[in-house]
């Protein structure tokens, strides 16, 4: 499955959807009916891999050590499919993430 990136400045403002071999195109406008369809959305800091005997070990106030640097972009899955890369940032009390990069699939259709 090979992939590519776009830069955020990049992804175009409309974008038009082919869904039939006829090539015709639908605008966000023709999607209306699936705006209200919810979708799970998961910014993924990093990960980790350990035993059992590890897992069992940790407890209030372990560090658990993630395999990406401070700084590096984290990825965002949406449906647990990766679309963007972004960087955490503070917005008021929360976390939040900036998307930075667009990831385009070949089977995305983009």
């Amino acid at each position: 499955m090979a992939s590519d990136t776009m830069a955020l400045e990049e992804f175009p403002d409309s974008v038009a959807i082919t869904v039939s071999e006829d090539a015709t195109n639908k605008t966000a406008h023709d999607l209306t009916p699936v705006f209200d369809v919810p979708v799970n959305i998961s910014a993924v800091l990093g990960k980790a891999h350990m035993s059992v005997a590890q897992l069992l070990k940790l407890n209030r106030g372990s560090v658990l050590e993630l395999d990406r640097k401070v700084g590096e972009a984290i990825d965002i899955f949406v449906n647990n499919r990766l679309v963007a890369r972004g960087e955490v940032v503070v917005v008021e009390d929360r976390l939040g993430v900036t998307m930075t990069e667009i990831i385009k699939t070949e089977d995305s259709g983009a």
